[in-house]
């Protein structure tokens, strides 16, 4: 597993241009970025190009990222789960409008034995962490961050003004840090 100081020095290389680092930099992380696509979208096909469009992201945005003491693996979670939860937004938008596959196969989008692993162990100290929360602020993280919900559509469901549920959302992923940490 690599270090928070390996992480930040390849995304720096990154910044620069240096294939070679986001090339380590990949190999380090795309496991992990790969089963948040996967949670996200549900679909291993459309997770696998997510990943690959979240590199590209990464790669043109490396000189964003600011060393502040914080883990660079939140950074990069952050892409992954925020374009993801843009694919669902689009999705919601076209859900009218059904397609069918260009072919007559069906493909297999279950998750392979890998990101099984991965996520088992991620989802059960995540709902940990999230049960620790107030039943309210759960529900509210689960639909922001796990269902593409807006703040918006949150405050509505709530039925409570916008700014506090970005105050919900902010402190209860303050929480979640904290307790992902121990």
């Amino acid at each position: 597993m690599a270090t928070q100081e390996e992480i930040e020095r390849w995304l720096a290389g990154a910044a620069i241009g240096d294939r070679a680092a986001f090339g380590r930099l990949y190999d380090a992380t795309s496991a992990k970025l790969f089963g948040i696509a996967l949670r996200v979208l549900g679909n291993r096909g459309e997770a696998e190009d997510a990943v690959q469009d979240i590199y590209v992201k990464i790669w043109n945005n490396a000189d964003r990222y600011r060393v502040n003491g914080l883990s660079p693996i939140s950074w990069l979670a952050t892409i992954a789960r925020n374009h993801c939860i843009d694919i669902l937004r689009a999705r919601r938008r076209e859900s009218g409008r059904v397609e069918m596959p260009a072919d007559d196969t069906l493909h297999d989008s279950a998750p392979g034995p890998e990101a099984h692993v991965v996520a088992r162990g991620e989802a059960k100290k995540i709902a940990e962490c999230l049960d620790e929360l107030e039943a309210q602020r759960s529900e509210a993280v689960r639909g922001a961050y796990l269902m593409g919900e807006s703040y918006a559509e949150l405050s509505a469901r709530f039925e409570v003004p916008l700014n506090t549920m970005r105050t919900w959302l902010r402190r209860s992923l303050i929480t979640l840090r904290e307790c992902m940490s121990r």
